[in-house]
């Protein structure tokens, strides 16, 4: 873009971008966004201008904001007990500093860019379980290890019909799914479905983040979107705005998306993490010959073996929620068991691509996962196996739902307490993380043991 286009050109600013888009009426809102513990954009709205004004270095510039922010459920209760803030504390303020690679235009929402932030303390350090801060630590590890990481991420949603203020009057029952029935890659889609995908690819590749497939999937109503590789907190950033994007443009059609794990009875929606590590340019997951038939790369070897051993107890950081393992159920394509193998979609971790195009699909993470911290997750076991070299279990090759493997945690409570009586979080994360996230699932399990659910009361409330 130049002085004589003040149009914004699409994805992402710079500086320079932003200041004449702003000085010709082109941009005049500035979304700042700090994703919380759920993956969500929290922030404020900022006049563009004054939002120029305060930027004279990297460092600088940004806004105060309530530390709740990163230490809240989903219905953003001022929780107590947090270590970061809380009542003893004040609930006082982390100063959000913008990071100015991210500088995106929203082409859903005209004359608005949206810039990602990092929250510091007083002292200006980094707050360490903010999960962009969590993800660049392990990106860290890694990188002190020789290697590079990098990502694609894979989403599944479920897309219903009706506004979400129509799906909230009805206490989310009876609700109906935008096609009726399993459109497994279906190109015959129903128009409104194919209007929906056709605007939101649009609105993707406008901001920047051109996707690489778009499919429906298994459930009614149930869509599928691929993004291509690239760097990983970028990607993670690329995704909550995706996410943004899906709940604007399904709400603008009369339709409501739900990221939920399991939101019917065997529908089940994932977050799946396609990676691999680089040495020097070149793929150090890269195999050759036909997958299955030769020795994996050692450094693939142990990444698996880390995965297997290591992710087991970090779960609430890829599995955070109650609703989170409704999804691991038999013949499911969500694995239930911590297994291996080859183009094995039965597995929690899968082999999959060809020769420099090999790379892992970690399949664990349901589609509520915040992907910050899940890969983060992924990262953390991939050091352990690195580092620690534990025993690589054979490849699965039958029916991974009835192999001889660890089970996944059967809910929240089990997850948990692999996470507290393990050093594998407290190694890789710190006290204060694994603290943080730890007095959140705990927060989670009681919120639900309070409840009497619908369920509850069909089943047992005249038969009791």
């Amino acid at each position: 873009m130049n002085a004589l286009d003040p149009t914004p050109r699409a994805g992402h600013l710079t500086v320079d971008d932003l200041k004449t888009a702003v000085n010709s009426g082109a941009i005049t809102t500035v979304l700042l966004a700090v994703p919380n513990m759920l993956g969500q954009l929290k922030g404020k709205r900022l006049d563009a201008s004054g939002f120029l004004k305060t930027i004279k270095g990297a460092a600088e510039g940004g806004a105060e904001m309530c530390a709740y922010i990163l230490a809240t459920d989903v219905d953003m209760q001022d929780l107590d007990g947090f270590e970061l803030t809380g009542w003893e504390q004040g609930f006082g303020d982390v100063h959000i500093v913008p990071d100015l690679n991210t500088i995106r235009r929203l082409p859903h929402l005209p004359g608005t860019v949206l810039v990602h932030a990092d929250a510091l303390h007083r002292s200006g350090l980094p707050v360490d379980v903010a999960p962009r801060t969590m993800l660049r630590t392990q990106l860290g590890r890694i990188r002190d290890l020789g290697l590079e990481t990098r990502i694609g991420l894979e989403s599944e949603f479920v897309l219903y019909q009706g506004t979400a203020q129509e799906a909230h009057a009805t206490g989310y029952q009876g609700l109906e799914p935008v096609a009726p029935h399993n459109l497994d890659y279906a190109l015959d889609l129903p128009p409104h479905l194919t209007d929906f995908l056709i605007v939101l690819e649009e609105t993707l590749r406008d901001a920047g983040m051109p996707v690489e497939a778009v499919k429906a999937e298994g459930a009614a109503g149930q869509v599928e979107v691929t993004f291509p590789y690239g760097e990983a907190l970028a990607a993670c950033d690329a995704y909550t705005v995706y996410k943004h994007a899906v709940k604007h443009q399904g709400g603008c059609r009369g339709m409501t998306p739900t990221f939920m794990a399991s939101p019917q009875a065997r529908v089940g929606s994932g977050l799946h993490l396609h990676l691999s590590l680089w040495d020097n340019g070149h793929n150090a997951f890269a195999i050759s010959g036909v997958p299955g038939e030769g020795l994996l790369p050692e450094t693939m070897q142990w990444a698996i073996a880390g995965l297997i051993s290591a992710m087991p107890y970090l779960g609430p950081l890829w599995a955070p929620g109650v609703n989170s393992y409704k999804r691991f159920v038999a013949h499911s394509f969500a694995p239930t068991r911590f297994t291996w193998g080859f183009d094995h979609r039965g597995c929690a971790i899968r082999v999959t691509g060809h020769g420099d195009g090999a790379h892992l699909e970690v399949r664990l993470a349901g589609a509520d996962a915040n992907p910050y911290l899940a890969l983060a997750a992924a990262l953390a076991s991939i050091h352990h196996g690195l580092t620690n070299k534990p025993v690589l279990p054979p490849a699965t090759t039958g029916d991974a739902y009835t192999a001889d493997a660890l089970r996944i945690p059967a809910d929240l409570v089990e997850s948990l307490a692999y996470f507290d009586n393990s050093t594998i979080a407290l190694d890789a994360f710190g006290p204060a993380a694994r603290n943080h996230y730890s007095y959140a699932a705990q927060h989670e399990i009681g919120w639900h043991r309070d409840r009497i659910t619908d369920a509850e009361l069909k089943r047992g409330f005249d038969r009791a």
